[in-house]
């Protein structure tokens, strides 16, 4: 395993610089945020472009790599996670047309895997999207394989907000939902597994990862702490709005000995990203660099 970082909370920092500074504090492994090179608001956590997809040569994406690797640092994945299931037309067509702008991206730096959302309408339920998933996704898995790239999901509800209620922005959360993905593109689609996600689910994160362990691909380190006042005020039926609060490693309700006794018995060998989500460490570059390092210390011993 190598021990690296999503480099999504970087978004004013040029990627080089984030390089020095990760490979300084000991991390291994970038998994490099790709989304479209825009200005204005974007969605939290999200709009980072560190490799512009749309406007990077091949040329310039082996430069990139070769850059990175110099300074002894791998490319995890190539991370880009919106809304493939979109209701909106143009919206759907727009960021598929840079997801797959991503995965040549990905070709080009040699990097073979793109981690993104199945997607999700939230006004659907699950097997009405599942039906829209099986009409989106195979030209852009077709278009993956075709670049020898393979794609992972990750498993995230995207319920955050009242703007994803009450159906979610991403369908591929659960085992359910999962057994279908793997049955239909088990071959080209693996998955981003992210255990916080399971938390406030009350899914069972060690039988989950006893079934679904042999095809993660990639795997994000990110913590969640379940606020029992916000739950008694709202209830669960609120799917976690108001009392679910995504943590850093160590500082949530996972117990990371018991997640990584589980991926080295599944033989997951990969990646371990962390994802930076805590608003405690936000506000400013030295605030999210300590969380990353908090982050680290917790995780290193278990990364071998």
């Amino acid at each position: 395993m190598k021990l690296g970082l999503l480099t999504a909370p970087f978004p004013d920092t040029p990627l080089g610089e984030v390089a020095d500074w990760a490979r300084s504090a000991g991390f291994e492994a970038l998994e490099i945020a790709c989304w479209p090179k825009a200005s204005g608001a974007s969605r939290r956590y999200a709009g980072t472009s560190h490799i512009d997809a749309a406007n990077t040569s091949a040329a310039q994406a082996k430069d990139i790599a070769a850059e990175l690797a110099g300074k002894g640092l791998t490319i995890s994945g190539l991370g880009y996670y919106p809304n493939p299931l979109h209701p909106d037309q143009a919206h759907r067509e727009a960021v598929i047309d840079h997801l797959k702008k991503v995965i040549v991206l990905a070709s080009h730096v040699g990097v073979s895997l793109v981690n993104t959302f199945c997607g999700g309408d939230a006004s659907k339920t699950v097997d009405a999207n599942w039906e829209t998933a099986q009409k989106v996704w195979p030209s852009i898995i077709a278009h993956a394989r075709e670049h020898g790239v393979k794609l992972a999901f990750e498993n995230c509800p995207m319920i955050f907000s009242y703007d994803e209620w009450p159906g979610g922005h991403n369908i591929a959360y659960s085992p359910y939902v999962w057994r279908r993905i793997l049955e239909a593109w088990g071959g080209d689609v693996g998955m981003n597994f992210d255990p916080s996600h399971l938390v406030w689910q009350m899914i069972d994160k060690e039988r989950f990862i006893r079934e679904f362990g042999p095809h993660m691909q990639h795997v994000h380190a990110k913590d969640l702490m379940i606020d029992h006042d916000g739950l008694y005020e709202r209830g669960i039926l609120s799917a976690g709005i108001g009392w679910q609060v995504p943590r850093m490693p160590g500082l949530g309700d996972i117990n990371w000995s018991t997640i990584f006794s589980g991926l080295y018995r599944a033989g997951y060998d990969g990646p371990v990203i962390i994802e930076h989500e805590d608003r405690r460490f936000e506000g400013s570059d030295d605030k999210v660099k300590r969380g990353f390092l908090l982050a680290r210390d917790v995780l290193r011993p278990f990364v071998k």
